[in-house]
């Protein structure tokens, strides 16, 4: 059987990256299985080359993938050295199996993966959404524009709606909108993912019912900025205050109040936000308990000269009102911080600011990021670059900040009772994700290793909600830098809910 566009392959995708790169890899194996090709994950082995004018190994059977599609990220320079260095190690181990690189990397960084020799073909974002197409033509000989597709990512208006869910995942990422309009001096996301654009509330309540049929017990709202989401709906003249049609925007807050009133999915996440999209409206949500407690703020900073400089548009002060704010309405919820040390002109005094300010605000983590430059973007030509080894202390120096408040945070945990959603088969220990975003070791009511009873037990949960009573915390495990919550199962109270539509 050949490759060509009535062809069967087995492919791989290897996924780099955000929340979205996930969505998208969803939405990419759904459509080339929707053709017949499988997806398949095995490790790459050293593999025959087949033989002249015969490309049956690619297809359905073969023992190992021979097409791989690389989902890459461009956030920093080294996350593209990272799909480089990819494509090398997959050509190394099977010279004759088909590389893809597509995503951010694929964007914005042609001068890394164009003249690549491993990369077969290099499939741009403004052109993913044809990538099937782009890899049947390629198989069929049919393909005379050369291997790179790329055009201007600003005049791409399509979302590429449809994906949320990869096989075997009880939890779904749906990108309620992509691109960014607002060109942080240290990002080149804009440029990698376009302009602002949304899917409807309609599209996506639709969607969520969908993905929850399919067996998803979670949905996460995710996008490159959910804080810019927006859609236009038209208000009929029996329900406008003029008595004439009008047309009515709906934000982030509205989008959520829909998926409540109009979906029955029993667990709700919602992805980053900037201080300032955190609004009253969007906080009164989380009154209802299917909105989980759990929010990952993308503060950068917390001081307002360097929020500044990096054209972040929101001060010190809007950080700690909400963080405040959280503590406030919604008591207990996990709480994630992006932060970045050493930007360029960051000062001493500026980063104690930082420092000092988070010390004494209620959060549970912090994601610290060192610095790092990444060409294309407009903080590369800032004055005051700070010296590495001064990046790499004050990342230290908050590492070790959030590692002391998590730790305590956890340790606080023990004696609560987590409503948890099942995520693995039962092993060593069962992993659940608790609904505030901790992650929950299952071992036996009675201390240890899981019986064999209780493993045939929760084997049948997976995917389901399950109460669980936090016993410790540990943080033995050397894969594990953050440790992970024990506990131990009480009841199935949950349990039945999550899959029905």
């Amino acid at each position: 059987m050949s490759n060509q566009g009535s062809g069967r392959y087995d492919f791989t995708i290897h996924t780099y990256g955000c929340k979205v790169n996930t969505y998208d890899t969803g939405l990419l194996q759904k459509r080339l299985e929707s053709k017949g090709h499988r997806h398949v994950e095995k490790e790459v082995k050293a593999v025959a080359p087949p033989n002249e004018g015969d490309l049956s190994a690619f297809g359905l059977g073969s023992r190992v993938p021979r097409i791989h599609i690389l989902n890459t990220c461009a956030v920093t320079a080294e996350a593209t050295r990272e799909g480089a260095r990819m494509v090398r190690r997959l050509k190394s181990k099977d010279p004759f199996s088909t590389v893809i690189v597509t995503g951010c990397g694929a964007q914005v960084d042609g001068e890394t993966f164009d003249t690549m020799p491993g990369a077969d073909l290099v499939v741009a974002n403004s052109h993913k959404g044809f990538l099937e197409d782009l890899l049947d033509k390629h198989f069929s000989g049919q393909l005379t524009e050369g291997k790179v597709f790329r055009s201007n990512i600003f005049r791409k208006d399509d979302l590429e709606a449809g994906g949320g869910v990869e096989a075997g995942h009880t939890r779904a990422f749906l990108k309620i909108q992509d691109g960014c309009n607002s060109f942080c001096t240290y990002c080149v996301i804009p440029f990698a993912r376009g302009k602002s654009r949304s899917i409807s509330v309609k599209d996506l309540v639709k969607r969520i019912t969908e993905l929850q049929a399919q067996g998803a017990a979670e949905i996460v709202l995710t996008g490159v900025h959910i804080g810019d989401y927006e859609d236009v709906v038209t208000v009929p003249a029996t329900q406008s205050a003029t008595g004439q049609p009008e047309k009515k925007k709906l934000h982030i807050h509205d989008l959520v109040q829909a998926v409540l009133d109009q979906t029955t999915i029993q667990r709700i996440r919602l992805s980053s936000l900037e201080p300032v999209e955190l609004t009253p409206e969007l906080l009164a949500l989380y009154k209802n308990d299917r909105m989980c407690p759990h929010f990952h703020m993308s503060i950068q900073s917390a001081n307002t000269r360097v929020l500044s400089a990096m054209k972040r548009t929101y001060t010190a002060q809007d950080v700690e009102t909400a963080l405040l704010a959280i503590q406030r309405e919604v008591p207990g919820a996990f709480v994630g911080m992006d932060v970045i040390a050493g930007f360029p002109g960051e000062t001493e005094d500026e980063f104690l600011d930082t420092y000092e300010r988070l010390a004494r605000l209620p959060w549970t983590r912090i994601h610290v990021f060192p610095y790092s430059e990444r060409p294309g973007t407009k903080a590369v030509a800032l004055e005051g670059s700070v010296p590495r080894d001064q990046r790499t202390l004050r990342s230290q120096r908050l590492r070790e900040l959030s590692t002391q408040r998590l730790n305590e945070t956890a340790v606080s945990q023990k004696g609560s009772v987590k409503t948890s959603l099942i995520l693995k088969a039962p092993g060593r220990g069962a992993e659940a994700l608790s609904r505030d975003y901790w992650p929950v070791r299952l071992e036996s009511r009675s201390g240890g290793i899981l019986s064999a009873e209780e493993m045939h037990e929760i084997a049948t949960l997976a995917g389901k909600e399950i109460e669980i009573e936090i016993t410790g915390f540990d943080t033995s495990e050397t894969s594990r830098m953050d440790g992970i919550l024990v506990g131990s199962a009480l009841a199935r109270t949950h349990a039945t809910k999550q899959n029905t539509v």
